[in-house]
């Protein structure tokens, strides 16, 4: 194992080619990175940037302003994990909501949420369904056990995000991706191989620091040759078919729908919503939501560091007004951000 290190740690520091832009895609992976010291190796020529790859990150301001409108306006009783808690809506966050009265709890899973509902009747229960296809599956499966215990107070608020598109968005921000294996495992590398012939680059990678190393090194191998590649660095884990039946469920219960992205916009067939079949526990069907466009703060800069357009310590609230304590964007909030990973680990 330690001569894959040495192997790597040799490739990495000796690259004295033209400069190249590396995006990590996923949360973990950046704060791996930090964690293993891996950042502290890297040539001059070498630039390693940070992608939407933090589900939270990505979630619009709008999304919400939605669940704090079913909190207020609704008298919803949302139920989340505890990141979200924290993501500034155009107001106030869901715990300013909650100060402030309104009924928001934790949960650890959709199916806490789906249980609450059971023994709750007389409460309308929403769970704000958040992720990409590593967590999407599980909300599907709360969906169809609350559909077969009849649960009419039960419904999710989707902002459930699916990575193809947004590569393609992202084309021409960086020379390469290092993309999330959690989210291969699931998919399989179908996507990245066809990505691939348009002329999109990237490694599948794992969270060891052996792996993260190993597929650095293969990335920058690869870049040298000049043309577009793949390759599945995290064979262990990650299967060219993926996981069937996550797939399978996930077809079942939703469907494809253009979706907001922070940062990057509107972007075409790259978010999941409930299929027709389940249309009763979509809580904007459900509840009526109105269209609520969010307005993020103008002086946060979260958008442009999710496109790898600059990194948090260019903006000028890092570490300054904006700090774990007091989030003004969502990268700064959520523990995959990158925000908190540079100010975790004292890049100022």
């Amino acid at each position: 194992m330690n001569e894959v290190i040495e192997k790597a740690r040799e490739i990495i520091t000796g690259y004295d080619g033209p400069k190249v832009r590396i995006m990590e895609v996923c949360g973990t992976h950046t704060h791996e990175i930090f964690r293993q010291g891996i950042r502290s190796l890297l040539p001059e020529n070498i630039d390693l940037i940070s992608g939407p790859g933090c589900p939270v990150c990505v979630t619009p301001v709008g999304f919400i302003d939605e669940a704090i409108f079913l909190a207020t306006e609704k008298n919803c009783l949302i139920t989340t994990f505890g990141d979200l808690i924290k993501v500034p809506g155009t107001e106030m966050n869901l715990a300013k909501a909650r100060a402030n009265g309104a009924k928001i709890r934790p949960v650890y899973s959709p199916d806490d949420a789906v249980e609450l509902a059971r023994e709750n009747p007389d409460e309308d229960v929403v769970f704000l369904s958040v992720g990409f296809e590593t967590t999407t599956p599980s909300s599907c499966l709360a969906v169809k056990k609350a559909k077969e215990l009849n649960l009419n107070n039960f419904s999710i608020l989707t902002a459930n995000k699916s990575m193809p598109n947004a590569y393609l968005k992202l084309k021409g921000s960086a020379d390469a991706f290092i993309y999330p294996g959690h989210v291969n495992a699931i998919t399989g590398n179908a996507v990245c191989k066809s990505l691939k012939d348009k002329g999109v680059s990237g490694v599948v990678a794992g969270f060891t620091a052996t792996e993260l190393m190993s597929a650095l090194a293969v990335t920058i191998e690869m870049l040298k040759k000049g043309e577009p590649f793949f390759v599945n660095c995290y064979p262990r884990v990650v299967k060219d078919e993926g996981n069937p039946a996550a797939i399978k469920l996930m077809d079942e219960v939703m469907e494809l729908c253009d979706t907001q992205w922070r940062g990057l916009g509107i972007i075409e067939k790259s978010g999941m919503k409930l299929k027709e079949e389940f249309a009763d526990f979509d809580s904007r069907i459900k509840y009526n939501i109105p269209a609520i466009e969010g307005k993020p703060n103008p002086g946060c800069r979260c958008g442009e560091v999710l496109q790898g357009h600059c990194k948090p310590s260019d903006c000028p609230l890092f570490g300054k007004i904006c700090t774990p304590l007091h989030a003004i964007g969502a990268c700064m909030v959520s523990d995959e951000g990158a925000c908190s990973a540079y100010y975790q680990y004292n890049q100022m």
